[in-house]
């Protein structure tokens, strides 16, 4: 019922076992062939994005749901277990709706749901899914290899002069700190996160909070976006009184991250958007290494 589930059931080497998945999944490739039982109940995804959050936040106060669970198909598909997650209604189907529904299918499926709020959890997560497949080994396996990668970034990281002041930005318009496991992504990488709390969720912000945070480091991670359409929500911010004297703008340090891949997605690939932010705080401790690579590039 989601992408960071997807993505954790094919890390651990079940993807045969998917007979579905939510239409945001996307990651690995081979999941793309899979049948899609949820859809957005939004308007427009290429709404522009004060259109796009004012419609969220009016769904969400008049209880009405942001995505629709295809039930015929669901049923048809006779799942023996369902994925879903109790973090984030503007991310995925509730898991209020998930569970009354899966109550009605023949078993009933299991149903394991993820809450991951910060990097440990997700590991937890892992595990859990692993123990569900029966294959307690395979999570253990995966989670020892994401905490080794995870160990050398803190490890390089380390040895750094300074500790840049950083701002992760999910949403420009309007302007949305991160949250969650990101401020500690930030920590690892070396960073200190001017505005946003580990383990809590990201916020709507001013945009006077984010000139007062006067970040020398300004990676935007648009939760959902590709690095294409970051850019051109780039140039509203461009419009934003104070834009050109941030630290981070006049040094050339302003990165944007495909959302819908690292940093908003608390699957496995959460330990590449550490590495990719640890290169963005430090290039210096990662010589040779490029401004760019694939899904985050840097603004120029």
């Amino acid at each position: 019922m989601l992408p960071a589930a997807t993505e954790i059931v094919a890390a651990l080497g079940f993807s045969d076992c998917l007979v579905g998945v939510s239409h945001e999944c996307n990651y690995p490739p081979e999941v793309a062939r899979k049948p899609r039982v949820t859809h957005s109940q939004l308007h427009s995804a290429a709404l522009p994005s004060a259109d796009l959050d004012c419609e969220v936040r009016s769904a969400l106060a008049a209880g009405e749901p942001l995505y629709h669970l295809d039930e015929p198909l669901i049923r048809a598909l006779e799942p023996d277990m369902i994925i879903t997650q109790q973090l984030c209604d503007v991310c995925a189907v509730g898991y209020g709706s998930v569970a009354k529904f899966a109550a009605t299918l023949p078993g009933p499926p299991r149903l394991i749901t993820l809450e991951p709020r910060t990097l440990e959890e997700l590991f937890i997560s892992i595990l859990e899914v692993g123990i569900a497949f029966d294959a307690l080994s395979e999570g253990s396996k995966l989670v020892y290899q994401l905490e080794k990668r995870v160990r050398a970034v803190r490890e390089r990281c380390a040895l750094a002069q300074s500790r840049p002041g950083t701002l992760l930005l999910e949403w420009i318009d309007p302007p949305f700190c991160s949250g969650h496991w990101n401020p500690e992504l930030v920590d690892l990488a070396g960073g200190t996160e001017l505005i946003g709390q580990a383990g809590q969720p990201s916020r709507r912000v001013t945009w006077q909070e984010v000139l007062d945070a006067q970040p020398e480091v300004l990676p935007i991670i648009c939760c959902g976006y590709s690095v294409e359409r970051t850019r051109q929500d780039l140039e509203i911010a461009r419009t934003y009184p104070g834009w050109d004297d941030l630290p981070a703008v006049r040094n050339q340090r302003v990165y944007l991250a495909d959302g819908n891949a690292y940093f908003t997605v608390p699957g496995p690939r959460i330990v590449d958007s550490l590495e990719i932010l640890a290169h963005m705080l430090h290039p210096e401790l990662f010589p040779g290494e490029p401004e760019s690579g694939e899904g985050w590039t840097r603004w120029e």
